[in-house]
């Protein structure tokens, strides 16, 4: 099975992975500040957008074998909310493929611990579990309300983040049941490797869902941008555009 994806623009390889119930066209604000810099692949996670869906694909490691297998040789990888956790996830197992990471919006464990406060209530994704079964598309409306919840755009975020949602297929339910699934039960806290490849984080100020705090537990530079929710590369593209350009010297 091989995941959809798209390449355009020229120069040194970047690998973008979007987040839950999204596809690939949300990333288009970030493409059109990157395509003079670097040769850009952006990927449908399975059962997302255009790419197919298999019931095998069960587990975080499936999703990024299957990533991996669609991902130039050797690239940047930026990771927004899930497609974070791939990406993480990606940096352990094939740290040789990954010049350098930039995880956007996204930490190594989704839900909030006693000993890890920075996440979102136990409560919230098995909440969203439960609605999936009556109406797919209500929940992930209401869903990427939920991204933009505090920004300081937060209309015009949003607005932005529906086009781009309904410029590819749905998702499929299975997909998203996994998906959800693999945001509660993930947690890479005890795997981060200090020789895996540079890491940078990028979050929001007003991030209802991976709280800025969360910056202080994580391992490498984190600049957290004002004004922000969970969509920056939206709301704030080409300070995201800038944090990618300077990691071009891994390359």
């Amino acid at each position: 099975m091989k995941l959809a994806c798209t390449t355009l623009g020229e120069g040194p390889d970047l690998l973008l992975i979007h987040g839950w119930g999204m596809n690939l066209a949300v990333w288009q604000p970030l493409v059109s500040e990157l395509e003079g810099d670097f040769r850009i692949t952006l990927v449908d996670l399975p059962g997302h957008g255009e790419s197919p869906w298999n019931e095998t694909m069960q587990t975080l490691d499936d999703w990024t074998q299957m990533v991996l297998e669609t991902a130039p040789k050797q690239a940047i990888w930026a990771g927004w909310s899930l497609g974070g956790l791939l990406m993480q996830r990606a940096r352990m197992l094939a740290p040789e493929r990954l010049c350098a990471t930039l995880g956007i919006a996204t930490t190594p464990c989704f839900i909030r611990h006693d000993d890890w406060p920075h996440g979102i209530a136990p409560e919230i994704l098995p909440a969203f579990a439960r609605e999936l079964e009556s109406d797919n598309r209500r929940t992930l409306r209401r869903f990427l309300a939920l991204q933009v919840q505090g920004a300081e755009d937060a209309r015009a975020t949003l607005l932005m983040l529906r086009k781009e949602f309904d410029a590819r297929p749905e998702p499929r339910p299975e997909a998203l049941r996994v998906g959800l699934r693999l945001l509660m039960e993930t947690d890479l806290r005890d795997l981060a490797e200090d020789s895996a490849p540079p890491a940078r984080w990028l979050l929001g100020e007003r991030d209802t869902l991976v709280p800025m705090a969360a910056g202080k537990s994580l391992s490498g530079q984190v600049q957290v941008i004002p004004g922000a929710a969970h969509a920056p590369f939206l709301s704030h593209a080409g300070i995201c555009a800038a944090v990618l350009r300077e990691l071009k010297s891994h390359v």
